[in-house]
């Protein structure tokens, strides 16, 4: 009976792993085909693993803003305060097809230096 119980347990969360992973990294849940530019100060930045957001006013809109990992978003040259202190920014990246008021970057521009972020 306790290999049983083991056996299903692993096989309950082996089927949940994936699922969560996917809803998380799904990114197939953007289009890809419509990209979008916006250009503004963030709000609650929030610089954070599995990956930073933030906030964008846009078309009469709060959106969320998905970024990339903090250790990319480091290594390729932006810093936490080079987003937070509320100066304009330019995000390029993808709006969710569910029309869902959230984007997943692809690129970010402030100060006049562009990072990429993907």
């Amino acid at each position: 009976m306790t290999l049983h119980k083991s056996l299903a347990g692993a096989l309950a969360l082996a089927v949940l792993i994936p699922g969560a992973a996917l809803a998380h990294h799904g990114w197939s849940s953007y289009d890809a085909e419509k990209t979008l530019t916006v250009t503004g100060p963030l709000s609650d930045v929030a610089w954070r693993n599995p990956h930073g957001e933030a906030k964008i006013k846009h078309a009469g809109k709060t959106w969320a803003v998905v970024l990339a990992p903090v250790a990319r978003m480091e290594a390729r040259g932006l810093s936490e305060a080079m987003i937070s202190g509320g100066k304009p920014v330019t995000l390029v990246g993808y709006p969710r097809k569910d029309g869902v008021s959230e984007m997943r970057i692809e690129r970010i521009t402030v100060d006049g230096k562009t990072v990429e972020l993907r």
